[in-house]
């Protein structure tokens, strides 16, 4: 008869517990998760921290928090962690009364863009699996994957003879009798250029910055499409080759502005924050030689055509004194017409295909 008693007793406790982990089990249950740094560049790891806070009496024998995140967010191994799929991440552990948690996922970021991890779903259960109860809690976490800056050693040759050429022609161009300011050296300034007063006044070196130098601009084209005929989207392993060419634009980007340049970039795909319909376009004079601001367009890129390569050429405006690159997966006869085009309305224009390179 004990025995009864003591499994009644039991019984009546477990519902008991059961009722109430259905009341209250996830209204003070609050998590929260940041990375580390608002922006990394791909190929760069850093650390999303994941708090989880019990703020309440209660026991919670199990909780499952379950998020869909990018394939191209990598998480490391770590316990209690499970991921399916490449994408749908699955933790399940227990807290008790009033209890922190805090855990650090370290990630791989392996592809540019703006990743947000928008929801969790949780779910609390008691021991007996008969009740349980769930919510979904926006998490507004993103981050900003800048594209992979190529080293001097992985630019194609073609491609690094022209940025070498930059530097060459700046001096050229340059009139000593006119100076506009001063700016911290950068590496190819001359020795001739450098201020020596505001050096040692700004304990840097500092060099002159003349008036023709603000005339030197890159804008950057580059091609979303793989074949002359794509219409449709890229699939995702397709986009690897566009990936690249964006990689080659940004780096050329940040080299045309460490020698002084402004530089921008457009293209026939869009902007994932901005219509459709419209083509990305950062006109040289938008960056001012910030990089940080030319980078966030870049991880903004989403690679969805809106015009056809060549249609595009006829539509993307080209301020004057601005040298453009072409930057393409192939080349056909109507490229070469339009670049032909550019050429006689008096730019200068280099194209290079990703198996090859021409001048137009």
């Amino acid at each position: 008869m004990n025995i009864v008693v003591v499994l009644l007793t039991f019984c009546i406790c477990c519902f008991v517990f059961s009722m109430i982990m259905n009341r209250i089990g996830l209204k003070n249950l609050m998590i929260s998760r940041r990375f580390l740094e608002p922006a990394v560049f791909c190929g760069e790891q850093s650390e999303m921290v994941e708090t989880i806070i019990n703020d309440h009496f209660a026991i919670i024998p199990w909780l499952r928090i379950e998020s869909r995140i990018s394939p191209y967010l990598h998480f490391g191994s770590l316990d209690n962690l499970e991921v399916r799929g490449d994408m749908y991440h699955r933790s399940l552990f227990s807290i008790m009364p009033y209890q922190k948690i805090v855990r650090r996922h370290r990630v791989t970021f392996l592809r540019r863009g703006i990743y947000n991890v928008g929801t969790a779903a949780l779910t609390a259960g008691d021991v007996t699996g008969m009740f349980r109860s769930g919510r979904e809690q926006s998490l507004n976490m993103s981050i900003t994957v800048f594209p992979r800056i190529l080293g001097p050693e992985e630019m194609p040759m073609p491609l690094r003879e022209l940025s070498g050429s930059w530097s060459r022609e700046r001096q050229l161009l340059k009139d000593p009798f006119l100076v506009r300011g001063i700016r911290e050296y950068q590496p190819g300034d001359a020795m001739r250029d450098i201020h020596w007063p505001a050096s040692a006044r700004m304990q840097s070196l500092q060099v002159r910055v003349h008036d023709d130098e603000s005339h030197l601009h890159l804008l950057v084209l580059i091609n979303g499409q793989l074949r002359e005929d794509q219409w449709d989207d890229l699939m995702d392993y397709e986009q690897d080759a566009i990936e690249y060419l964006l990689s080659l634009a940004a780096t050329l980007c940040i080299q045309a502005m460490q020698q002084g340049m402004k530089a921008g970039f457009s293209g026939n795909i869009t902007f994932a924050d901005g219509p459709e319909d419209e083509c990305a376009y950062v006109s040289p004079d938008a960056s001012e030689g910030n990089d940080e601001f030319l980078l966030a367009r870049f991880a903004a890129v989403k690679i969805h055509r809106v015009l056809s390569f060549p249609s595009f050429l006829s539509w993307v405006p080209i301020p004057d004194n601005t040298m453009v690159v072409v930057l393409s997966a192939y080349d056909s006869e109507s490229i070469q017409e339009k670049l032909k085009e550019l050429q006689d309305q008096g730019h200068r224009v280099t194209m290079y295909v990703s198996g090859g390179f021409a001048n137009a």
